[in-house]
């Protein structure tokens, strides 16, 4: 059966076509993305603007358009915070269902964090020892604490890269003064994960979403390789100093610096410096010893629990 899974995340909208295999395997057939920033302009006041609004609908279009073309069986969507957390996120999806004929479910913190590790742990080989996962999102970042035998610890936190560039509007490049204040907020609303590192001891931080899917590529380009497609490699280990190099170049950057550096897609370019201040701060902070990017997460998640449920 060929089945397609979209991800209506707050900064772009994913798609994963896979084609089902014998004893619940699956091959991929095809991914895409599109560009929409649904959070840009008004996830902080708790609404979708008219634009991205329209922005979203027209991502929805285009996949439902390729999906087609590939003649999928089941289309599976799910919108996460940046529609979950919105007044109007009930009427976005509604639009896409009038128009689309697809339903999409809304999901909750603690299930995006379920299907990020159900995503993650196809990439990633886990043992008996604690591993910190991180998705950074546009609305949302979710922290898991896991090991081989499952999720001992998860939370959703309000503090995706959208929410942080809409709050503090930072300067180009952002001053040290505007890192310390962002640092001061991310410090302020992570207690409850400060106390699970404390208890779980994880030294080991696996990094999934467009944010480290950035840096793995750029840092290959940095060290003079050729940016691979991150399709062709469920995982990456991304030296840590070569990544305290990259968050350097990041912080004195100008987005017009951004937008010439190999290997960061045009639409990451707004966040991607709140995004490092951010894994810089988790790494310092929890004093990290390495870290290892997933090309998997939420997609391949959800298609593990439909071939496992």
């Amino acid at each position: 059966m060929r089945i397609a899974i979209i991800d209506m995340g707050t900064n772009t909208f994913n798609l994963l076509i896979v084609e089902t295999l014998v004893n619940n395997k699956y091959e991929i057939i095809f991914r895409d993305k599109a560009g929409v920033k649904l959070g840009k302009g008004g996830i902080n006041n708790k609404i979708i603007t008219p634009e991205a609004f329209e922005r979203g609908m027209t991502a929805i279009e285009k996949h439902m358009n390729t999906i087609r073309s590939f003649n999928a069986e089941k289309t599976i969507a799910t919108a996460t915070s940046g529609v979950r957390s919105t007044e109007n996120g009930k009427e976005f999806v509604q639009s896409i269902e009038s128009k689309f004929g697809l339903k999409v479910q809304i999901i909750s913190g603690n299930e995006e964090a379920e299907l990020i590790y159900r995503g993650v742990k196809q990439a990633v080989t886990f043992n008996n020892e604690n591993v910190l996962i991180l998705d950074i999102g546009g609305g949302s970042n979710e922290f898991i604490i896991a090991n081989h035998n499952g999720i001992i610890w998860k939370h959703s936190f309000k503090l995706g890269m959208a929410r942080l560039l809409d709050k503090f509007n930072p300067s180009d490049p952002i001053t040290f003064e505007e890192i310390k204040k962002v640092e001061k907020h991310i410090h302020s609303k992570l207690g409850i994960l400060y106390d699970a590192i404390s208890e779980l001891k994880p030294e080991k931080l696996v990094g999934c979403s467009g944010t480290f899917d950035s840096f793995r590529a750029m840092i290959i380009a940095k060290n003079g390789g050729i940016p691979d497609d991150v399709r062709r490699s469920v995982s990456y280990p991304i030296n840590i100093v070569d990544y305290e190099k990259l968050h350097v170049d990041l912080i004195n950057s100008t987005l017009e610096d951004r937008k010439k550096m190999e290997g960061l897609e045009l639409v990451r370019v707004e966040m991607i410096v709140l995004a490092s201040i951010f894994v810089n701060f988790i790494i310092r902070k929890f004093k990290i010893k390495s870290l290892t990017q997933s090309t998997f997460a939420i997609k391949e998640g959800m298609v593990d629990k439909i071939l496992n449920s």
